[in-house]
């Protein structure tokens, strides 16, 4: 229904009507973004109320359902990652970024799975490549869990630490298997610091410490680290956000991977 000159609508309402973008999340999240301007003007907000026929400009569309999609794409690209022709597994879907970002670069098939149930974009969830997991714990994940052992694995999952999610994402991969997961400090920190910081963790030793914890796990759960690198954007806190590149180990747990945190971090 398209809105009357004079009748004002919320913006990321009016965003949707005009199809601007696909959602009213979508729209919040280019709005907060300050990907949208209002007769000129970036100062906007998604619950503003605006005139029907306002001027309304997105400066860029969203190159996938979630933000999440862009810190997969640097991943692909920094730790040279193939994702064309494997079955892949997106361990914490939620929206749906990593799937979508998988998908878009030739991925087989994507197993999502999530705790949560109905969140991930329609879109996805109308795809036949994407084969869901819902009210699945990734902590509880053993084989047979998955139609299929997956070849590459993108993990982004939130109030628990990775090094309870590791080792039983060891236990479905394929042999060879690689992943690359999203290191979030506020969920691997400890409960002191992230009081402190009332969930938002600034401290580059911290960020470092955290980052070296589950490098260092790794091999003892069945991954390999080879890589690590700081996320293109913040998560959507304002946390500061890491990505490791993991190989499926095939012997004996190694020491020392050669990964220089520091640099990593940015801290001297």
């Amino acid at each position: 229904m398209t809105p009357q000159k004079g009748e004002k609508k919320r913006l990321d309402v009016l965003m949707v009507d005009r199809g601007l973008a696909q959602s009213r999340e979508q729209a919040q999240r280019l709005i907060l973004a300050g990907e949208v301007s209002v007769g000129g003007r970036r100062d906007v907000k998604p619950g503003q109320r605006v005139a029907g026929d306002a001027g309304i400009e997105v400066r860029a569309t969203e190159k996938y359902v979630s933000r999440g999609g862009l810190k997969l794409e640097r991943a692909l690209e920094c730790f040279g990652i193939p994702v064309k022709g494997r079955t892949c597994a997106d361990i914490g879907t939620s929206t749906g970024g990593f799937t979508d970002c998988m998908l878009q670069n030739g991925a087989a098939r994507v197993f999502a799975v999530d705790v949560g149930k109905s969140q991930i974009h329609s879109r996805l969830r109308n795809d036949p490549r994407v084969i869901l997991i819902e009210e699945m714990n990734a902590r509880n994940l053993s084989p047979g869990s998955l139609p299929e052992p997956p070849e590459f694995l993108a993990v982004d999952v939130s109030f628990i630490s990775l090094l309870l999610v590791l080792g039983p994402l060891s236990q479905i991969a394929a042999p060879g298997a690689e992943c690359a997961v999203l290191v979030k400090p506020q969920f691997e920190a400890t409960r002191e610091e992230v009081s402190k910081g009332r969930g938002i963790i600034t401290s580059p030793e911290i960020h470092a410490r955290v980052l070296r914890k589950v490098v260092e796990a790794a091999p003892g759960l069945g991954w390999w680290p080879v890589a690590a690198i700081p996320s293109p954007i913040e998560g959507g806190s304002g946390n500061r956000e890491f990505l490791i590149h993991l190989r499926k180990s095939t012997g004996p747990a190694q020491t020392g991977t050669g990964i220089d945190i520091d640099a990593v971090v940015g801290h001297d």
